[in-house]
């Protein structure tokens, strides 16, 4: 692991210094693979282009996001600018390096967009997109080039395995009552954070070297200590999951919802729902504990459990009680 860290460190700087005229750039494709900017297009697709395919990219999401956290905590290794003082640092992260969440994510988020269009400059444009987004994490100096190529391996692999099951599991739920099918997602969410749980446990035996938290702390000297085994990303992560998913198959059970209508209804869905996003996200995070009991925990994922919810099925619901939108039709092309 150190040669591939002292080579990672190498590549790093090279890219670095090729020139400050890649910052801009880099920053923007960096921010392409953030968790901000995949909220912002899920609910633009599900809420105002293709209510089937927002659903579908939002899950898979959700669930990379949950992969990533146990992947990094199993792994535990460090980020450049935890190791080496040598590196220019243009962002702060608090987690582990591998695998990098940005190409994991971009990689199964796209992988999946361009699997389902199925059309060759979809996927062109997708690949392109995944390899800067991978590449601006490495020239910010936050991952090493390992942390991205492992990034870029288990978001095709979730999306090989999601095309394999998404039909098998469709059915199933489709035989099943409505109560079933909503047990059956909070199982599953409720799986990925048992098991993500599981895993800090057994890592949290190990030391973190105080190198790491002193080089971290140098380099961004107002932010917080890093902290990789806090729970809270995986907590929401989960509790979105859960919300998103039950109230999918809760309005499926309800005639479903169609994302298509005229410009302005499509722009005013999308400013409505996320207003209620704002709301739910302000309000209940004003009352909600911080998350260090097991009440803080229950609390922090229900409160994320909702807004997943009201993405999925109560602003839709809204959107068809005000003739915004119109029940789900049989078949629902993009556009």
């Amino acid at each position: 692991m150190n040669y591939l860290y002292e080579l990672g460190i190498s590549i790093v700087l090279f890219m670095q210094n090729l020139g400050g005229w890649l910052t801009g750039p880099m920053k923007f494709f960096s921010f392409m693979g953030t968790a901000e900017f995949y909220l912002l297009i899920m609910p633009v697709l599900y809420w105002s282009i293709d209510a089937t395919l927002g659903l579908r990219i939002g899950i898979i999401l959700l669930v990379s996001d949950g992969i990533n956290f146990i992947l990094k905590v199993g792994f535990h290794t460090a980020r450049p600018f935890w190791l080496s003082r040598q590196v220019e640092n243009f962002a702060f992260e608090y987690t582990f390096g591998m695998p990098s969440g940005h190409a994991q994510s971009s990689a199964a988020v796209f992988g999946l967009l361009a699997a389902s269009l199925k059309r060759r400059w979809v996927w062109v444009v997708s690949l392109i997109l995944i390899f800067l987004i991978g590449v601006s994490r490495v020239y910010l100096a936050v991952h090493f080039p390992h942390d991205v190529i492992v990034g870029w391996i288990v978001g095709f692999l979730i999306v090989w395995v999601f095309l394999r099951v998404e039909k098998p599991v469709t059915a199933w739920l489709a035989n099943q009552t409505i109560g079933t099918s909503i047990l059956a997602a909070f199982t599953f969410s409720l799986a990925i954070l048992i098991l993500g749980l599981i895993v800090r446990t057994i890592a949290f035996e190990w030391q973190l070297p105080q190198t790491w938290v002193e080089n971290a702390r140098l380099a961004f000297p107002n932010e917080e200590l890093i902290n990789p085994f806090k729970i809270t990303a995986l907590l929401r992560t989960c509790g979105v999951l859960f919300g998103f998913s039950a109230g999918g198959l809760w309005l499926s059970a309800r005639g479903g919802f169609s994302a298509r209508g005229s410009w302005w209804k499509r722009i005013l869905r999308f400013l409505i729902g996320v207003l209620g996003v704002v709301i739910l996200w302000m309000g209940l995070g004003a009352i909600i504990p911080d998350p260090d009991t097991f009440l803080g925990y229950t609390l922090y994922y229900t409160w994320y459990a909702v807004i997943g919810f009201w993405i999925s099925a109560l602003a839709p619901m809204m959107f068809i009680r005000f003739n915004l939108a119109q029940p789900k039709i049989e078949k629902d092309p993009v556009g």
